[in-house]
């Protein structure tokens, strides 16, 4: 069973508070025997558009095989002002014509997948996002999971708080370890 998780920090070096919140869910993917690769999304040159294939050559449709390829999906964005990220964003519109698909009358390519979020923010704001992305992938035929998102809130998010890997990976275990835990078991089930 494999899982592709779509990180959308804006940070292309160094570490995110999305990215260690990835990690920590990893762990309780791989006790669900659940693979699972991460892509970097600002690491990948992704030109705006809403095709797959542009007029010019980026990374989008090697990371579009690897969603194809993959059970699972999972989006995983920071919130900037109350949103998702850009760089979330930007892969949503290049998703664009897998409804273009189904707008056809044709069944979308990414029946029967199964999709969740990963958010981290400093203030409110994880439902808004949960809910465009479960509606956004509800869309395009992938089964939003049950328990289907890890969202932390938590003040040591905040843009210029200094937390270290360490204390963001403690404070989620003690605060976020059922959830990462229902979100895995939830991924698994469906999944099988």
């Amino acid at each position: 069973m494999k899982a592709i998780i779509l990180l959308a920090t804006l940070k292309n070096k160094g570490r995110s508070n999305t990215e260690t919140l990835v990690e920590f869910l990893g762990g309780y993917l791989t006790k669900q025997k659940i693979d699972f690769e991460v892509v970097k999304l600002a690491n990948h040159n992704i030109v705006p558009g809403t095709y797959t294939h542009m007029d010019v050559e980026d990374d989008w449709p090697a990371i579009y095989q690897k969603i194809l390829d993959a059970e699972i999906l999972l989006f995983a964005t920071p919130i900037w002002w109350n949103s998702h990220s850009s760089e979330l964003q930007r892969c949503i519109e290049r998703l664009d014509e897998v409804y273009d698909v189904i707008q056809a009358g044709e069944d979308s390519p990414l029946d029967g997948k199964i999709g969740a979020a990963i958010i981290t923010g400093d203030s409110d704001g994880a439902e808004h996002v949960t809910g465009n992305i479960a509606n956004f992938l509800c869309s395009l035929g992938v089964t939003f999971a049950p328990y289907g998102s890890l969202g932390v809130i938590w003040e040591g998010h905040g843009k210029n708080v200094e937390k270290t890997k360490e204390e963001c990976l403690q404070y989620y275990t003690e605060n976020y370890e059922q959830d990462a835990q229902a979100l895995a078991e939830s991924l698994f089930k469906l999944a099988k």
